[in-house]
């Protein structure tokens, strides 16, 4: 059952809709089961059909975990293709011409099962050759890819596959033959080729590469930020790359000024409508008309008292959900995002750890008030990640009932992160923390909604950071840490994190502290299997990272004890942020791979209702 909701267009005519599926049972009773006593089974089918969407993406540890996700995506992908394909045909009589009306955009790997689908409805439904079909499903495909990471990266047991989509994994089979027969011919010999690049792993139980399905069966591949798509053409889809050079493209995330300013940040749009029109709303670049007020005294003094509003509104949100008192007069320090070890919670939960005990060893009355805001959820099956969470909140709750410490700490995890706070977390925020394993993070959208919003950016040369230092210029940012190519030079020497262990006190004392349990009195051993990582392999190089971290605090400290240096550095994100805007990106997209042409919808003519 699909479910249309209304997107409207900021200052135009143009409404789109995005349209949502739900599962319905085709069969809402079964009265010979009921007739006969068996209760439960008149209502089984129902109940089976209509779990589909009940919870999307459940936990995928166990088989019936795989099972429903696959069932889901399946679900959502035939619904869709299904509906623009009835949707073309309306309209249309010859059905070679479905490229030059329709594009689809894989956002990553979870709709790749669009590809066979697609070649299924052509071929199967509409009695296409193939060779016509696979050049209608090359051309209407793009394909987006959101990470690097190998454990994100979906891939299909053939048995799973089998079992629910058989016919999907026969045109499968056949994609992969013609595509291994091409690769054979661009590199005569190269066996080796043909078992990296093949869609169906060979090595033990076989499954379905979707990445490489998405690669196959697309004529555009693009990352979301300049360093994510340079390590996805050098990486992971280099063989692809090296057939296919002209499919490989960039496209920068963007964000959307209108929710994330106007609608979350009200106070300051309005200050920046004041200073340099309202054009700014349709067109970010525009913001560098703020860049003449950089210094201007009265315009800094407003600015300081939006942030303040924002930071008294935030207050009063973590007093009525949480119930702890959040100091609008201090540096308000924020790490929000999907909780992951290579986003690196846990490195600024090590140097929370460590500002505590500076505190605690020089009670300095000068020291500058800090708030520590981390939010985020982790996946129902990634217990490491369950384990981080508990050991912030293991270690807010021994920084907060502190006397020591509290009036110059405060560590607040805000459970059930969701849009709704980050609107108001994020115009709050002074620092904003982009800390990820470089090379890890594909882009980020955080990153650009925090600056858009005036917080200075402390981060590594990761994802969209790296473009943001460009935009925002080095004195206006604190980057820190290895960039991707020590990372990868580090692991290929052979990385101990003990050697960085042993010439840091300050990470001494930290791990001490975790490793003694001074975080898990009751719980004693609950937090050692992070103690063991870190002391371990630590895969994503905190040990490695962690002094230049703590320095570049120290310097974010010392820059937010000059309040005219750092609104300076705060108008001047805002100003430098024009690249970042979703706008700018969709018409990338539009133009680089959709071959879209923009279209003005007079108010006189009416959209057609199909």
């Amino acid at each position: 059952m699909a479910y249309d909701i209304p997107v409207p267009g900021y200052m135009t005519n143009n409404v789109n809709t995005l349209r949502l599926w739900s599962a319905k049972a085709s069969e809402e009773f079964n009265l010979d089961y009921f007739n006969t006593g068996d209760y439960m089974s008149a209502c089984e089918s129902k109940v089976v059909s209509e779990n589909i969407t009940k919870v999307l993406y459940p936990n995928d540890n166990f088989f019936e975990g795989r099972e429903l996700r696959l069932k889901q995506e399946y679900l959502l992908v035939s619904a869709s293709i299904q509906d623009i394909l009835r949707r073309f045909k309306a309209d249309n009589s010859d059905i070679k011409t479905f490229p030059d009306k329709v594009a689809i955009q894989l956002n990553d790997t979870h709709p790749a099962l669009a590809i066979p689908e697609l070649m299924r409805l052509m071929v199967d439904e509409e009695d296409m050759e193939w060779k016509d079909a696979w050049d209608i499903t090359t051309r209407t495909f793009g394909y987006t890819n959101h990470t690097v990471l190998p454990e994100a990266l979906e891939e299909w047991p053939l048995s799973l596959m089998a079992k629910l989509l058989p016919r999907h994994l026969e045109i499968i089979y056949m994609i992969n033959h013609n595509f291994l027969k091409e690769v054979a011919a661009c590199f005569p010999g190269r066996d080796d080729l043909l078992s990296r690049m093949s869609i169906i792993s060979e090595n033990g139980e076989k499954y379905i590469r979707m990445a490489y399905l998405a690669a196959a069966g697309s004529h555009s591949v693009n990352g979301v930020a300049e360093l994510h798509s340079r390590l996805v053409r050098e990486t992971l889809l280099n063989d692809f790359y090296k057939l296919w050079p002209e499919k490989f493209n960039n496209k920068t995330n963007g964000v959307t000024p209108r929710r994330w300013m106007r609608a979350a940040n009200p106070g300051l749009a309005a200050l920046i409508t004041d200073a340099v029109g309202d054009g700014w709303l349709k067109d970010l670049e525009m913001l560098r008309g703020l860049e003449e007020f950089a210094e201007d005294e009265e315009f800094q003094n407003q600015w300081r008292e939006i942030k303040l509003s924002c930071k008294h509104s935030l207050a009063d949100v973590v007093w009525n959900e949480e119930w702890v008192e959040l100091h609008p007069d201090s540096m308000i320090d924020v790490q929000v995002k999907r909780i992951h070890e290579y986003k690196r919670q846990l490195l600024f939960a090590l140097f929370i750890v460590s500002k505590y005990l500076e505190i605690k060893r020089s009670p300095d009355p000068r020291r500058v008030p800090r708030t520590c805001i981390i939010g985020g959820k982790a996946a129902p099956g990634y217990v490491r990640a369950k384990l981080i969470i508990k050991l912030i909140n293991n270690i807010a709750r021994i920084v907060n009932n502190d006397p020591a410490t509290n009036s110059f700490l405060k560590v607040l995890f805000l459970p059930n992160y969701r849009v709704s706070l980050a609107e108001r977390l994020i115009p709050a925020a002074d620092l904003s923390e982009q800390i990820s394993t470089a090379g890890k993070e594909a882009s980020g959208t955080g990153n650009m909604k925090f600056a858009l919003n005036g917080a200075v950016t402390i981060g590594t040369l990761d994802g969209a950071n790296i473009e943001i230092l460009e935009e925002v210029g080095k004195e206006n940012i604190f980057i820190f840490g290895l960039n991707q190519e020590d990372v990868v030079n580090l692991k290929n020497r052979g990385y101990k994190p003990e050697v960085y262990i042993k010439k840091s006190q300050s990470l001494q004392e930290v791990m001490r502290l975790i490793g003694t349990d001074y975080f898990s009195t009751e719980e004693p051993g609950l937090f050692k299997p992070i103690y063991e990582e870190l002391t371990g392999s630590d895969a994503y190089c905190l040990m490695a990272d962690f002094d230049a971290y703590v320095s570049a605090q120290s310097a974010v400290e010392k820059a937010y004890r000059d309040k005219k240096c750092w609104t300076k550095m705060s108008i001047l994100n805002v100003a430098r942020c024009g690249k970042f805007s979703s706008d700018r990106t969709i018409r990338e997209y539009a133009s680089d791979i959709w071959n879209v042409e923009r279209v003005d919808i007079p108010s006189s003519k009416k959209p057609e209702l199909l």
